[in-house]
Order: C-alpha cells, then sequence, then structure tokens
C-alpha cells in the first residue's frame, strides 16, 4: 500500500497524518518534512483544525486501523465513544469481551491517535497512561478540551 503523509501544527504539538488506500492510515506526533497534498490530507488537516477550534465533536473521514482482531474491536469501541464522554479500560473490557490489561495494550498500540480517541479511555483509579509528548498531560489537556464530563483532576 502505497502511503502519504502531511502534517498540521495543533496546541498539542504538530500532529501528522497518513494516508493509504483512501482512508487515515496512521498519526502520530511530529511534523512532516515534505508534506503530500491530497484531498484526504487536506480533508482530515481541516476536521482536525475544526476539532482543536471546537467546532467538530465528530471526524468524519475515513479510518481504516486494519485490524481484524480483539485489539480492532477496542479500537472501533474508543470511535463510538462521543466527545466530551471517558470510558474505563473496564468498561472496554466487557464490552469487547477481553481483559482490561488488553484492553490498556490496545491504547497503546493505537496507530491512529486523536481520531480514534483512546485519549477517551481511563484507568478505575487514575489516568492510565498516553502516547504523546507530555504523555498523560496531553491526554488531561485533551479531555479538558472536549469537556470531559466528571474528570476529576
Amino acid at each position: 500500500m502505497e502511503t502519504q503523509r502531511s502534517s498540521i501544527e495543533t496546541p498539542i504539538g504538530p500532529v501528522w497524518i497518513e494516508e493509504g488506500d483512501g482512508a487515515i492510515v496512521r498519526a502520530g506526533w511530529g511534523a512532516v518534512d515534505a508534506p503530500a497534498d491530497t484531498a484526504l490530507l487536506r480533508e482530515t488537516k481541516a476536521e482536525l483544525a475544526a476539532y482543536f477550534d471546537r467546532r467538530l465533536d465528530a471526524f468524519s473521514v475515513p479510518i481504516r486501523h486494519g485490524r481484524a482482531d480483539a485489539a480492532g474491536r477496542v479500537l472501533d469501541a474508543m470511535r463510538a465513544i462521543p466527545m466530551g464522554q471517558t470510558r474505563s479500560y473496564g468498561d472496554v473490557a466487557r464490552e469487547v469481551g477481553i481483559s482490561a490489561q488488553a484492553v490498556g495494550q490496545a491504547c497503546g498500540a493505537n496507530r491512529i491517535p486523536i481520531l480514534i480517541p483512546c485519549h477517551r479511555i481511563l484507568g478505575t483509579n487514575g489516568l492510565g497512561g498516553f502516547s504523546a509528548p507530555g504523555g498523560v498531560e496531553t491526554k488531561v489537556w485533551l479531555l479538558r478540551h472536549e469537556g470531559a464530563a466528571g474528570l476529576l483532576i
């Protein structure tokens, strides 16, 4: 699969996105030196900008995580969590029929952060981890940005 990347500057730093076969297949932290310019990458950057400007609460661009296993079910469950809401690792574990530890591993292996909102998954007695520069502080920023109800931090 041929892929192309671009990046966007956000309040939490630069974020890159990668397109492959008509869908977003990866995203991550940092800028792209030689960004590609495709309709899907432009649309995704526009949606990310709207998200960070609080004008968008759900992404509509095609996203393909490429997983057909338990981790894929976790990623699908994450995508279904509405903006401003959170779930615990245990909640998702019960929903998809795996252990909470396996949910945490799937969150840590999420190849499309923000667009697949692993930041909305919390530990029972804490925040859990987060892959972004700044780690949990960035997770807290995203949750506050989304107006996550009941966030005690």
